[in-house]
Formats: C-alpha cells, sequence, structure tokens
C-alpha cells in the first residue's frame, strides 16, 4: 500500500467510485489488482468508521427504506454444497435507508433479507436521528416488528405496497423486465404519516445509482463480488462518494451539507486521507 503515490490513490478510487470494475481500473490507472483490491478494502474500512462517527443527532424527517439484491462468490443456485447456508455465498442483500428532504443515506447494512438483519438495520437508523420521522417502507412484512422493535410507538410510518399485473413472458429481449405496476396502497402502521409524502421513490431511485455507481451491483456481468469483505468496502466507499463528494442535481450541494455534518463538497483526496488519521 505504501509504495502508492497520493496521486495514484485518488486516481484508483476515482475510477471505482465512477462505476469501473476492478479490471478496468488496473487498464486504466496500471496499478496491479491486488493492490487495487487491498486499497479498496483499506479505503471502505476507513469510510464505514468515518460515516458511523459522523452520522449522529440527524435532522431527518422523512425516510424511506429498501433492500437491494445482488450476489457474492456465485449466484445462489451455483454455489457449492459445501458452502450453501454460509453468508457471504449467493444471494446478498443491502438494506439502505435515505432521507427524503436532505438525500442523505445515513446508514446501511450489507447482510441476508431475513428479520434478523431487518432488525439490525432498522436499530441502526433509529439511533441516528434527532427527531420523530415518518418512515416509509414496501410491504415486506419484516419491517413490521423491526420498526416497532426500534422505535416503539415514537414514529409516523407507513407501507406502500405495490400490485403488479402479469409477468411479461420469458424471453431473450424481457429476460429481466419487471412486472408491470398497476396500483398502489397505503397502510398506516403507526403515528400519523402525511400520506403526502408516503413513498419510496427516493429509495428506489437510490437503488439505481447503486447499480450505476458500483460495477458489483451490475447485471450479468462478471463483476460480481468474489468475497463479501469486498462488497462491503466497495458500499461503504460508494455512499462515502455519495453522501460527501457529489453534488445532488436537486439540491446543489451535496447530502451531508444539506444534513449539517460538512460544509464543503468532499474532493476524492479527501477520502485517500481518511487513510492517514489515527
Amino acid at each position: 500500500m505504501n509504495v502508492l503515490t497520493e496521486a495514484k490513490r485518488v486516481q484508483v478510487i476515482s475510477a471505482l467510485v465512477e462505476g469501473n470494475s476492478i479490471r478496468a481500473t488496473v487498464r486504466m490507472t496500471g496499478v496491479a489488482k491486488n493492490t487495487i483490491v487491498k486499497l479498496l478494502a483499506e479505503v471502505g474500512a476507513a469510510c464505514s468508521e468515518y460515516q458511523d462517527a459522523v452520522m449522529r443527532d440527524l435532522p431527518c424527517r422523512r425516510m424511506q427504506c429498501d433492500e437491494i439484491w445482488s450476489f457474492c462468490y456465485s449466484k445462489e443456485k451455483n454455489v457449492p454444497e459445501d458452502k450453501k447456508g454460509a453468508f457471504g455465498y449467493g444471494d446478498v442483500w443491502t438494506w439502505t435507508a435515505i432521507d427524503a428532504e436532505t438525500k442523505l443515506v445515513p446508514c446501511w447494512l450489507v447482510g441476508l433479507r431475513d428479520s434478523g438483519y431487518a432488525t439490525e438495520f432498522v436499530r441502526d437508523l433509529a439511533s441516528r436521528l434527532r427527531n420523530r420521522i415518518q418512515l416509509t417502507t414496501d410491504g415486506y412484512k419484516v419491517y413490521l416488528e423491526a420498526v416497532e422493535d426500534a422505535f416503539g410507538g415514537d414514529i409516523d410510518y407507513a407501507m406502500l405496497v405495490k400490485m403488479y399485473g402479469t409477468a411479461p413472458e420469458t424471453t431473450a429481449e424481457v429476460r429481466y423486465s419487471p412486472a408491470v405496476c398497476m396500483a398502489t396502497r397505503q397502510t398506516v402502521i403507526a403515528g400519523n404519516p402525511d400520506r403526502r409524502h408516503v413513498s419510496t421513490s427516493y429509495a428506489e431511485r437510490q437503488n439505481l445509482t447503486m447499480r450505476m455507481s458500483m460495477r458489483r451491483f451490475t447485471r450479468l456481468t462478471n463483476a460480481f463480488s468474489k468475497k463479501i469483505e469486498n462488497l462491503e468496502a466497495a458500499v461503504a466507499l460508494h455512499f462515502m462518494h455519495y453522501n460527501f463528494c457529489r453534488i445532488h442535481m436537486s439540491l446543489r450541494i451535496t447530502p451531508a451539507m444539506a444534513a449539517g455534518i460538512s460544509k464543503r463538497v468532499w474532493e476524492i483526496s479527501d477520502i485517500v486521507a481518511l487513510l492517514e488519521k489515527p
């Protein structure tokens, strides 16, 4: 790691946050693959630690939560028998929360799509907030117990349930096309949520941002994560760049600035500098 100059580290990280794969970054920068992977792991850990520390007492008021699918090592159906059921092999879900006003992503969790991870994720979200919030999730039932456990009755919570029509025929052209959303149903779970703001649109748009900005989330490629640790590092780096470096088009500032946890737009060199902090 110490053989890379700061300029070369910045070049590598810049390539990764713009959605390039590890091998593409090798070709663009001339840095060895193993060195890039090691840099990613170290920067990812630093980004995770920094955001965990500063994402506290947040003024967010309208949160949306969702989960996004990816896989690690291999597709679920191809996981070897001796690795079946082990975390980090097959399906992996990343739980995300986004503030509808500041567009800040205060927390995320890479794990499985079950009640245990849902509870851990929502507890983490609740611990970072200053005020009572309005929360919207999809109709996934594990959120019910998780939100009750984390917030009790001190929340305005609604589910947005989408109802779909018949899925398109499975052909080469439409194989990955989703079924058409025919209608939505708002279900109030707790408190008195403002129905005008019962939505998961920002959370779903964040899913697209993740797939566009992290090559590991791109479908139908061989750029998927081979190790869960590398996936976790890539996600932490992505949200560091998204929250602190990337100017949001509708806000004209970064989400971190909108939320009051940063006073300026960060550069990639600022992310690299996190490696030097004790």
